[in-house]
């Protein structure tokens, strides 16, 4: 899987301190309009939890999911679909193709043909080539702060001879394939973008489109309001218009809804949404989705004292009683167990659904392990060495359900002879500081997938430990070092034998349960609720929200 968008709503709160000066590509600038309220016209309005940072979506600055539901996978042409079929969430051609893209080996290659629909064109009528395919490969794979690399560094050439024929020739073989040009980042315009500052012309909005919807305007702070591709291929959109408006406060966000202000909410599960949902939606539909890229867990840093001994994690983890956190937090969503993969939902295929299931609050257990390493009691808190067994646990400030969850995990752990104290920050400072320097001991936060391809090496291979060899830039933030995973890892992500995939992602989930690495909690449902007055919502996807079909979305 590529790099998580670390930053989803569900994972970080408000940000806090957006600028509210307009900030637009010019050419789309219009100062005397305003946002539409609900449901006027055919105008759609949404509650977004969360504002991007910038629209280049292949930039460091992208990191939030909230980025790619708002104005990516509305505008930017994808390869491949994420569907459900006989009860799996599977890769599906998307309308850019014209035939399903091939996996093939030539001269003992790996290479990947893109047969591109002959209808698909940009927003400026000119149509879609490979030439857009080479274009979005040298930017991801040479350019310079990319949000991750993976796949795109390992191809050797695009062929973009035949406009209609993409031919990419990997240096080394990839099994993921299949998310390349995708969800994440998707097929940029090269007549536009080529020999252009990329990040200058995209961070603040752009004009053009390669799907059903265009940006009018991106208010920072405000809002961001689409409006039909006129040249779209595709089925057309059935509203004139959707805006994005953001709303980083929960409580906000369900009295702007309740209000009539916005159209539909995709709240983080909070508690002020669990507890609205439990209590029942005047006038409104809601879907509760367990199926999840989702992944909340309690991050160890593996090099830090006194997580540095897996014994004392693996004590941790026996004086947790996480199906209770879970049942506390969801047990009205009807999510009641903790999950025992750091695999999500939607990668259930690949997962050892049992890896981490042996690990339940037994005190007795704890005694044993931090005994058999050379712990003792004193005042009713473990030392060893002069030293208590003591650490701090970080999140994101603000955000009620995990502060819920610190403090129950705190109670718990003292009465195991551990003492925690809370240290959260800001999601900017946690996500972007605090956790690639590795000046933390835990930390409670959630690894949110963006497609569907297994692998966990991107965040626990020892070569992606942040450090001079990846220019300080590795995902490996707990710094979990064991060298009988690593191969495994990479078997999953070089691999194109599936079952041979399988089998090696269970093995390491079983290796990375046996460390207790780091301790996964719950699969963070999500929360899709809409007004009747709004026709045409067809349910959760884990990759692209609620807002999957939203050009299908109209006003009753």
């Amino acid at each position: 899987m590529n790099a998580p968008r670390w930053l989803r709503g569900a994972v970080a709160v408000a940000l806090g301190g957006v600028c509210a000066s307009l900030v637009v590509t010019p050419s789309l600038a219009d100062p005397g309009r305003s946002a539409p309220r609900a449901s006027t016209g055919g105008q759609i309005v949404i509650g977004a939890e969360q504002e991007p940072d910038c629209a280049d979506w292949i930039d460091a600055c992208a990191g939030e999911s909230w980025g790619l539901w708002t104005m990516q996978e509305e505008t930017m042409p994808r390869v491949f679909d994420v569907v459900r079929r006989d009860g799996r969430w599977v890769y599906s051609p998307s309308i850019l193709m014209a035939a399903s893209p091939s996996l093939s080996t030539v001269n003992g290659a790996q290479v990947v043909t893109y047969q591109i629909n002959p209808q698909a064109v940009w927003s400026d009528g000119v149509p879609i080539t490979s030439a857009d395919f080479a274009y979005t490969w040298d930017q991801v794979a040479h350019g310079a702060d990319i949000f991750d690399r993976t796949g795109y560094d390992q191809i050797a050439s695009v062929n973009d001879t035949d406009p209609h024929t993409a031919v990419v020739t990997f240096s080394t073989p990839f099994a993921g394939w299949h998310q390349l040009f995708g969800a994440d980042y998707g097929v940029f315009p090269s007549h536009i973008l080529a020999g252009h500052d990329r990040d200058d012309a995209m961070k603040d909005g752009y004009s053009w489109s390669g799907g059903p919807f265009k940006i009018q305007a991106w208010d920072k702070g405000i809002d961001v309001i689409l409006v039909p591709n006129p040249r779209y291929w595709g089925p057309k959109p059935r509203s004139s218009s959707v805006t994005f408006k953001f709303l980083t406060d929960t409580a906000a966000e369900f009295q702007a809804f309740q209000g009539g202000e916005v159209d539909a909410i995709y709240p983080a599960p909070e508690p002020e949404a669990v507890d609205a949902v439990k209590a029942g939606l005047t006038d409104a539909d809601s879907v509760v989705n367990t199926d999840t890229g989702n992944i909340e867990a309690l991050w160890m840093n593996n090099a830090a004292f006194p997580f540095d001994s897996v014994a004392v994690r693996q004590a941790v983890a026996y004086a947790i009683d996480r199906n209770a956190i879970v049942r506390l937090l969801f047990g009205s969503l009807g999510v009641t167990t903790a999950t025992n993969s750091l695999n999500p939902p939607i990668l259930a295929p690949y997962s050892d659904q049992q890896a981490f299931a042996g690990y339940h609050l037994d005190l007795a257990k704890v005694t044993q392990l931090m005994t058999s390493d050379g712990w003792q009691k004193s005042g009713g808190i473990w030392q060893k060495g002069g030293r208590p067994a003591a650490f701090s646990i970080q999140s994101t400030a603000g955000d009620k359900r995990r502060e819920l969850t610190e403090q129950v995990l705190q109670a718990q752990l003292h009465q195991a002879g551990f003492a925690v104290t809370i240290q959260n920050t800001d999601a900017n400072t946690l996500f972007g500081t605090v956790l690639p320097a590795g000046t933390f001991q835990m930390g409670l936060y959630a690894e949110v997938v963006t497609d569907l391809d297994p692998g966990l090496c991107t965040v626990l291979c020892s070569q992606n430990i942040p450090g001079p060899a990846n220019g300080n830039s590795g995902e490996n933030w707990t710094r979990t070092s064991i060298p009988t995973l690593d191969p495994l890892l990479e078997t999953v992500d070089t691999n194109t034998n599936d079952a041979a995939r399988v089998n090696a992602s269970k093995a390491a989930d079983r290796i990375i349960a046996a460390q207790q690495v780091t301790l996964p909690l719950d699969p963070l449902p999500n929360l899709a609720i809409w007004s009747k007055r709004i026709h045409g919502v067809d349910g959760d996807n884990p990759v692209y929200a609620m807002f999957w079909n939203l050009s299908q979305w109209q006003v009753h």
